[in-house]
């Protein structure tokens, strides 16, 4: 099997799965006991805790622990906003995460940015729509079905020189670890594990220091009162490990080229962003008969978004790009881990190249 679905979850790391069984065996104290166990569990989470603030240029004390991506948009999104004494407008993007988009119409009043063919932002449009009355911005680094990068550090500079108190949140599942986060470009940010070989059911919202947050969760306090309940010790364990694993970008970048130059017959719906991600798509093959047609040769693709993909519909993310129906009802999505070869790729480059004209063969004597 040649797995490229690693946009929806990544496999887990060797080391990973090692430190996650020896806490479970060992270490399955409540950190919040004052006895032996509970002190050895305490210190697993702290040293936890300062390897997933490393990437983000950021503290420990201002990392958060939670049930992952999903969780961190919301608690980033309705806890700053809620905390707020004056509520204004909410400024997010079109091709947002579902996560975002279903939160902040649940919040107040929101106004949607658009992207252009290529899904990239109009910082102009941007700068024109901050005023005085902005109180959120939410932005993804990475969009997660097409790679597109948004320019953090310069929508960061025109949100504060808009606005200064204006907050702004980065959803940045799809690129922590994998590519450079700017350091204090954002208020809030929000990270996965399971996106980074670490595992499923563990994530981490970056708090700038000084921002209030109010909990989506009540209880004991854990997490300075943040999110409440006991902390899942061995994920958090893993989620540290899999954020000091060491992410090639340079192999990522040399698959993706390879990909590119291989691949016949499709038309490339990502631009020059994030390398990890991939979007192609086949006019005259739907993305459901495509994915199952490479699955049963071993190529494991996604048909867009995991988190959203058995939801009925067009991909929401290239239908804002303005795409032609017939490529975004044909769409699928590539994405690549550390994990992947250049031997995989073009064995899994032949076989997309092999599939394509017989399907199309195929649904033409229908």
């Amino acid at each position: 099997m040649i797995y490229l679905d690693n946009g929806a979850t990544t496999k887990q790391h060797p080391a990973v799965i090692s430190e996650m069984l020896e806490v479970i065996e060992h270490n399955y104290g409540n950190p919040s006991s004052l006895h032996t166990l509970g002190v050895q569990a305490e210190r697993i989470v702290k040293k936890a805790r300062q390897s997933v603030a490393k990437p983000l240029k950021a503290t420990a004390a201002e990392v958060y622990f939670t049930s992952g991506g999903t969780e961190s948009n919301n608690l980033a999104l309705s806890g700053a906003y809620n905390a707020l004494r004056i509520k204004g407008d909410i400024i997010t993007v079109k091709t947002e995460h579902k996560s975002v988009l279903e939160t902040v119409k649940n919040l107040g009043n929101v106004i949607y940015l658009d992207v252009d063919k290529s899904g990239v932002i109009d910082t102009e449009a941007l700068q024109s729509l901050v005023t005085e009355n902005t109180s959120l911005v939410s932005i993804s680094h990475v969009n997660n079905e097409t790679g597109a990068i948004a320019p953090i550090e310069q929508i960061s500079d025109i949100i504060k020189r808009k606005n200064a108190k204006c907050l702004f949140h980065v959803d940045a599942v799809q690129s922590y670890c994998k590519l450079d986060f700017p350091k204090n470009s954002a208020d809030l940010v929000s990270v996965s594990g399971h996106k980074i070989h670490g595992p499923k059911g563990i994530g981490a919202l970056y708090v700038k220091t000084g921002i209030r947050l109010k909990p989506l969760i009540y209880g004991g306090g854990q997490e300075k009162g943040i999110r409440s309940g006991t902390e899942n010790t061995a994920a958090i364990a893993g989620l540290g490990v899999a954020s000091a694993l060491k992410f090639e970008l340079e192999h990522i970048k040399s698959l993706n080229a390879l990909l590119r130059n291989r691949l016949r017959g499709v038309i490339v719906n990502s631009v020059e962003g994030s390398p990890y991600i991939l979007n192609i798509s086949a006019p005259g093959i739907r993305s459901e008969i495509l994915l199952h047609s490479l699955e049963q040769r071993g190529v494991i693709v996604s048909s867009g978004s995991a988190c959203s993909s058995n939801r009925p519909g067009a991909s929401h993310v290239l239908t804002a790009m303005g795409l032609q129906r017939d490529i975004i009802e044909s769409s699928i999505r590539i994405s690549l881990s550390m994990l992947n070869t250049e031997k995989e790729i073009i064995e899994a480059t032949d076989i997309i190249n092999e599939v394509i004209p017989k399907l199309k063969q195929q649904l033409r004597k229908r």
